[in-house]
């Protein structure tokens, strides 16, 4: 065996989902290592940590339901799995070319953003200075006036309901 046989698979990890939730992670690294030594013919199987990164990323209950792994065979007779290239080089490069349509654009909208900024601290500068002491004093004076009145309207309120009640009765007979 001179030559590496390297082939690419989708794992599914949907089966996953049947063990309980404080084990799902640990389920889907046995189940890859299943997957290998099914397909490859070979006992000795090592995951690489990119891998096992992917499968926790989302912790020990959240694995994904599926991972396109590489697995190379080597001559030392093991059974390498990887992360499969290809996809990895893809992702990155969209991400790219948006970062670059978006550095264009703000040039534009970084002179707007100064102009409102500046006004809005100039604004913000000169207001709570005179509201600061007012605030804490009518909140103080409004606490105390809500409390009397809302005492003085429930005997009001007591006495009307109890008089309208008497009335009713003497009505009544």
């Amino acid at each position: 065996m001179s030559q590496e046989l390297e082939r690419v698979f989708t794992i599914n990890l949907g089966k996953v989902l049947l063990s309980p939730n404080n084990q799902r992670a640990k389920r889907a690294i046995n189940m890859i290592k299943e997957y290998a030594r099914h397909h490859m013919k070979t006992e000795e199987i090592k995951i690489e940590e990119t891998v096992s990164h992917i499968i926790w990323k989302r912790g020990i209950r959240h694995p994904p339901r599926k991972i396109r792994v590489s697995m190379t065979k080597t001559d030392e007779g093991f059974v390498l799995v990887s992360p499969y290239e290809e996809e990895i080089e893809e992702e990155t490069k969209p991400k790219q070319e948006k970062k670059t349509s978006e550095v264009e654009e703000k040039p534009e909208s970084e002179s707007k953003k100064i102009e409102t900024s500046e006004i809005k601290e100039e604004s913000v500068k000169k207001e709570p200075e005179a509201k600061k002491p007012q605030t804490k004093e009518l909140k103080s004076k409004s606490k105390k006036s809500k409390t009397k009145d809302s005492k003085k309207s429930k005997t009001k309120d007591s006495k009307k309901s109890s008089t309208k009640k008497q009335s009713a009765k003497k009505k009544s007979k």
